[in-house]
């Protein structure tokens, strides 16, 4: 199986988690990854800049109509729902909020799951409320791969817990092994795309 996607949904505690998950990516991978951290509505990009300098991967803010790459990282762009339509470019609205937020977790996850089907891998991290749940239970409804963070090791546990009670997660494990899942996932693509080209 040949993943296309990572979505991450994060609220509460997220900058740490996010920083921590960037700084670790090697350059080269190839999966792209799409972001909704909750932020203010006012809140300016410069804590994408931050993620940016630490990590080895391209880090942005995903724009109206932009086509999505593989190994970049794009993040929802403060007071936008983001979502991904069927050709696998981006589409922002203004909508109403979902679950008080806007970005919403479940927005992105709902669309991905539709764009990606079961080349797309979700998962939600840290965070205080239960967007989310409704979007990690397409994504699996879609076939996709659900991964959450371990409650016990979040910093703020009611997100992921949410989401483990709406559905079966594939995996539920602490920041540090979710890293080396992708990696190890995204190891995987590399070797089957290059068997594929033999």
């Amino acid at each position: 199986m040949n993943y296309e996607a990572i979505v991450i949904g994060v609220s509460s505690g997220g900058m740490n988690a996010l920083k921590f998950i960037f700084a670790e990516l090697p350059g080269g991978f190839n999966i792209a990854i799409i972001v909704v951290q909750h932020v203010n509505a006012r809140s300016d990009n410069q804590w994408i800049e931050l993620l940016n300098d630490k990590s080895n991967l391209t880090i942005k803010e995903a724009d109206e109509k932009e086509k999505i790459e593989p190994g970049n990282v794009y993040i929802a762009p403060a007071n936008y729902h983001l979502l991904v339509e069927k050709d696998k470019t981006f589409s922002l609205t203004i909508d109403e909020r979902v679950n008080y937020a806007r970005p919403s977790i479940d927005v992105l996850f709902e669309s991905a799951a539709e764009a990606y089907k079961d080349k797309l891998i979700g998962v939600i991290l840290t965070g205080s409320n239960n967007d989310g749940a409704k979007g990690i239970k397409r994504i699996k409804e879609c076939g996709g791969l659900a991964i959450i963070q371990d409650p016990e090791t979040a910093e703020s546990s009611y997100m992921p817990a949410s989401a483990i009670a709406a559905i079966e997660p594939d995996y539920i494990l602490s920041l540090e092994e979710i890293i080396e899942l992708i990696k190890k996932i995204d190891k995987k693509n590399n070797s089957n795309e290059s068997n594929n080209q033999e």
